[in-house]
């Protein structure tokens, strides 16, 4: 077995590097740009006047960014090559995605909006892959320039891990399908082009055939976007969402009528470990700062470092890094090599875990730098106010423990190829 990481991509880190070094640093440390980072970042990135919603002056900062990465090459890394990417892999993108996180912080890399300068765009993926051709024609440029977004509205005000229980029907009527129901936590609605809504056409509660995806746009009549949910970390993008009778083509369906649900995993194995990795790298920058702090801080005339209470906790995290770090390559290589669905379980075992093991890092490191690591001059608190969104809206860990529960026991499908 060969644990090396391709040369390219540890080439590649280098070219994201200079990058970052070159053209986003700059731009960061640019007209007071850094107030988005520091202390006062939620008032600077928040416009309470509008429900909670990003400020519009740091959305356009994070669209520069994104503009600047693309013209570099980098955004669309992960995408085929036909359409400006470099055929990035599921391995790649997990090593670049901790890589980024690992930084901390920064223009480069903010996981509060899932931005970064190599882009975490499913989106488009789910296009390449179920989008009819007239559907792809409409969005694949956008959607990989980053100048076109559809939102996911899979979760109701009534049923959250429960997808297959959902209330939201789609009922035929001659050319058209008419939506009825509501969706909450719908990410990105309010920049968002079209809501991806999932819906049940046919089956009962319960059932995983009969629930089907529509594309459908967000000035649709009868589309009414009720409240952002405000959250633990601000600012929200997390609207809560109404569909009184919304009439869309039957064009409109996404992925087959019926089969929304592949569309629903498709989306949660290829987030998940990308989101996983991002933990990642966060808890290994939480760690990575605390053990620098620890040597410099000197309390009762010695360093911080030389005491056990110190070190072990940290050493516990660092070691539980490796191992993740492991399973995640691992998993996203199988990813590569065996196909999405093949390691479902382990994609679970990688997220939960990373999602907790990032709150841990957090709040250890702020601990270990005492008052400072707890106020916001420190991105710590930020950190473990973000990531503790992930071990619930990425699946609920209890649920992915579940899933994983139900290969462990057999009460799932069939195990992962042999040798995965």
């Amino acid at each position: 077995m060969d644990f090396e990481l391709p040369a390219e991509l540890v080439g590649y880190l280098a070219e994201l590097d200079a990058f970052i070094d070159r053209e986003i640093t700059p731009l960061e440390q640019a007209d007071d740009n850094i107030r988005f980072f520091d202390h006062r970042r939620e008032d600077a990135r928040t416009d309470w006047e509008r429900g909670g919603l990003p400020n519009a002056e740091w959305e356009q900062l994070l669209a520069e960014v994104r503009r600047r990465a693309d013209a570099a090459g980098h955004l669309r890394y992960a995408f085929p090559a036909r359409y400006g990417g470099r055929d990035g892999t599921n391995l790649g993108m997990a090593v670049i995605r901790e890589h980024l996180a690992r930084r901390g912080l920064g223009l480069h890399c903010d996981l509060q909006n899932e931005h970064a300068i190599v882009a975490n765009n499913v989106g488009l993926l789910l296009m390449l892959e179920y989008g009819t051709p007239e559907q792809r024609a409409e969005w694949v440029d956008g959607l990989a320039s980053g100048t076109k977004f559809f939102a996911f509205g899979i979760t109701e005000p009534e049923h959250g891990s429960d997808a297959t229980h959902m209330e939201t029907l789609a009922v035929r009527d001659g050319d058209d399908w008419v939506i009825t129901g509501r969706k909450t936590w719908n990410t990105g609605v309010h920049i968002a082009d079209a809501d991806l809504i999932f819906a049940r056409t046919s089956g009962g509660p319960g059932d995983a055939a009969g629930i089907t995806a529509f594309l459908v746009p967000t000035d649709a009549p009868g589309f009414v976007v009720e409240e952002y949910l405000w959250t633990f970390n601000m600012p929200t993008d997390h609207a809560r969402v109404a569909l009184n009778g919304v009439r869309v083509p039957d064009a409109a369906v996404f992925g087959g009528e019926g089969r929304g649900l592949a569309v629903v995993q498709h989306f949660f194995n290829e987030n998940r470990i990308r989101q996983a990795a991002s933990s990642l790298g966060a808890a290994q920058y939480c760690i990575d700062q605390s053990v620098a702090y620890a040597k410099e801080r000197k309390p009762f005339g010695k360093a911080l470092a030389t005491n056990q209470a110190i070190q072990f906790p940290l050493v516990e995290l660092h070691t539980q890094c490796e191992m993740l770090r492991a399973l995640i390559h691992k998993t996203a290589w199988s990813m590569d090599t065996y196909g999405t669905f093949a390691v479902s379980e382990q994609v679970s075992m990688c997220n939960y875990w990373a999602n907790r093991l990032c709150c841990e890092a957090a709040d250890r490191a702020m601990q270990v730098h005492g008052g400072l690591g707890y106020s916001r001059h420190k991105p710590f608190e930020h950190i473990y106010r973000h990531h503790r969104r992930y071990r619930i809206t990425e699946g609920a860990e209890e649920i992915q423990m579940r899933r994983v529960a139900g290969y462990l026991f057999g009460f799932m499908g069939s195990k992962a190829p042999k040798g995965v």
